[in-house]
């Protein structure tokens, strides 16, 4: 290896010490912020949806309930297939990644500080409810609108028809 190279190669490496430090720095404040946040309860309702549907399976094959061990053997074996996929060990990592890459580390910064501040926990705290309640608003008003959709798609779909001769 001639002297320039080695010269070149320490440059690099005594250069790349100092951005390997930020995108650790950086990773743990995105880290910091999927904490705050409780990012893994994200997967939570897959969980519940994947047991309400053992146990309505359960329930239509009128299962007796000297069976109920066998549901939660079932319910255990998918949930250890869920945490395969989506376990927070296997997404956090690219949530990490993510974050890291929507936002600066002093964005994460201060979105730290106002998660960690009285009206930033208020939100933590009351978003789900409000989420729900905004998806169930949502729907109400689409409710009357339902009919008139169904309706021009079936049109369409008379009209995009081959026209029988």
């Amino acid at each position: 290896m001639s002297r320039f190279s080695v010269v070149c190669s320490a440059l690099l490496l005594v250069a790349s010490t100092p951005l390997l430090a930020d995108e650790a720095s950086h990773a743990a404040q995105a880290k910091r912020l999927l904490e705050l946040t409780h990012a893994k309860n994200l997967t939570v309702p897959v969980y519940s949806q994947v047991r309400q549907a053992f146990e309505q399976r359960f329930v239509e094959a009128k299962a007796p309930e000297s069976k109920k061990a066998l549901l939660e053997s079932y319910q255990a074996k998918a949930n250890a297939a869920l945490d395969k996929a989506i376990g927070w060990q296997k997404l956090e990592p690219q949530m990490v990644s993510l974050y890291s890459a929507a936002f600066t580390e002093a964005e994460l910064k201060e979105l730290i500080a106002f998660y960690q501040s009285p009206t930033g926990s208020k939100v933590l705290a009351r978003m789900p409810a409000l989420m729900a309640q905004s998806v169930q608003i949502s729907q109400s008003q689409l409710q009357p609108a339902v009919p008139q959709v169904n309706k021009l798609l079936t049109d369409m779909s008379a009209e995009l028809a081959p026209k029988q001769p």
